[in-house]
């Protein structure tokens, strides 16, 4: 991988990561449905003007934005107003084990050994996790894994559904999903009128960072790295998110460096990388390109 791809990774990273710094702090200023409601209007205005869908994309659309816009992101919020950023990132990484299950499930996708036993590491972090004084309360820990099972669900429509081009996709998503989790903002959520007109740089920072740098362009810059690498390449990197959370939410928020959280946070990432990293194919050499050569002055 050349450098700069790498650099961009890592800006990818740590843009994902310091969106649940952000989420944290515009929870102080917002609730949390109100919230989710204002980004999804943001990324729906900036995308949804310049792109299009057709009649055969529209269904997998509406469904992604009740599996992904309602229940992944609305749950998140609500879960994060209650718990650590650093544990939220954590457990709603169980979302790759979920998504293995639900592929097997409903895709009839075989289950081998080396998943099933990434995904007893992940879940063995989760029990890990309630034995210490990080995990948040039966509510929010619901909340959250509910969040991960709507971004397992998400996978799942989007391996079966028709193509979409993944900013297009965003922005139309975005825009279903603006009554659904504006509804529930209006049925468990008052003082919406106040929120927004006394809410400083840390409530509307919150909606802004989340709407224009997560969701637009880390995944944007994302999925031009996708095409350039292998997924094989760029899972590895992308486990560091997790962990970049817990060091920013023990740095910036005053979070707890629980052992527990430790141990069971290395369990959850180790069990997902044992899911999702794959050793690479080695190609033959007349056919390995210049990317995947080493180069001239590499050392073993």
């Amino acid at each position: 991988m050349p450098l700069r791809d790498f650099y961009l990774v890592l800006a990818v990273i740590l843009i994902w990561a310091f969106n649940n710094i952000m989420i944290k702090l515009g929870l102080d200023e917002m609730p949390p449905l109100l919230m989710t409601t204002l980004r999804f209007a943001l990324v729906a205005a900036l995308i949804v003007p310049f792109t299009r869908i057709t009649r055969v994309q529209l269904p997998l659309v509406l469904k992604l934005a009740a599996s992904f816009g309602l229940m992944h992101f609305g749950f998140l919020f609500i879960g994060l107003n209650y718990a650590e950023a650093g544990t939220g990132a954590l457990l709603v990484q169980l979302g790759t084990p979920f998504a293995t299950i639900l592929a097997a499930i409903f895709l009839k996708e075989r289950l081998r050994l080396k998943p099933v036993i990434g995904m007893l590491v992940s879940f063995s972090g989760v029990v890990v996790l309630a034995g210490g004084p990080t995990l948040p309360g039966p509510l929010a820990l619901t909340l959250l894994l509910l969040s991960a099972l709507g971004w397992a669900i998400t996978n799942l429509l989007v391996k079966t559904g028709p193509e979409i081009e993944p900013l297009t996709m965003a922005g139309w998503l975005s825009m279903f999903a603006i009554p659904l989790v504006g509804v529930g903002s209006l049925l468990f959520e008052q003082h919406q009128w106040t929120a927004m007109t006394e809410a400083g740089w840390r409530g509307w920072g919150a909606v802004t960072y989340s709407a224009v740098m997560s969701s637009i362009l880390a995944y944007g810059l994302w999925n031009t790295l996708l095409r350039r690498h292998s997924v094989s390449r760029l899972i590895p990197l992308s486990l560091l998110t997790p962990l970049v959370v817990v060091l920013l939410g023990i740095l910036m928020l005053g979070e707890s460096l629980a052992l527990s959280k430790l141990i069971g946070g290395a369990l959850v990432v180790g069990g997902i990388a044992i899911i999702n990293v794959k050793r690479p194919k080695r190609a033959p050499r007349e056919a390995l390109t210049d990317e995947d050569a080493p180069p001239p002055s590499s050392k073993k």
